[in-house]
C-alpha cells in the first residue's frame, strides 16, 4: 500500500513563495526562523529542501535579499529580507490569490452536495 500524502503539502508548495514574502514583511529572518514563523501561522513544518530553493528563486528575482550575519556563539547565517520589488510582487500576488480563492470557493459551492 502506498504512503499517504497530505494534500495540503502540494498547496503549500505551490504557494510557498507568497507565504515567504508575507512573513518577511514582519522583518528580517534566517531560514530556520522563517520556517518556524510559517509553522506558527498553521502551515505545518516546512523543510529546508522546500524553503531554500524558494528563497533562492525569490532572491534571483529581486524579491528578497540576503545578508550574512555573524553568529554570537557559532557560525554566521544568512538572513533574508523583502525588497521593494518583493513588496510590489506580494501586493500583486495577494490580489491574484484573492481572485483565485473566490473563484475556487464559487466552484466548490456550485458543485457541492447541496446543489444536486
Amino acid at each position: 500500500m502506498g504512503a499517504t500524502v497530505d494534500p495540503a503539502t502540494g498547496w503549500l508548495r505551490a504557494s510557498l513563495g507568497l507565504a515567504v514574502l508575507a512573513v518577511l514583511t514582519e522583518g528580517e529572518r534566517h531560514g530556520y526562523a522563517l520556517a518556524q514563523r510559517l509553522a506558527d501561522h498553521g502551515l505545518g513544518a516546512v523543510r529546508g529542501g522546500a524553503l531554500y530553493p524558494v528563497l533562492g528563486r525569490l532572491e534571483a528575482d529581486g524579491a528578497v535579499r540576503s545578508d550574512w550575519l555573524p553568529g554570537e556563539r557559532g557560525p554566521g547565517r544568512k538572513a533574508y529580507s523583502i525588497t521593494t520589488a518583493g513588496r510590489q510582487r506580494l501586493a500583486e500576488e495577494r490580489a491574484r490569490w484573492g481572485e483565485f480563492t473566490s473563484a475556487f470557493d464559487r466552484l466548490l459551492t456550485a458543485t457541492g452536495e447541496g446543489t444536486r
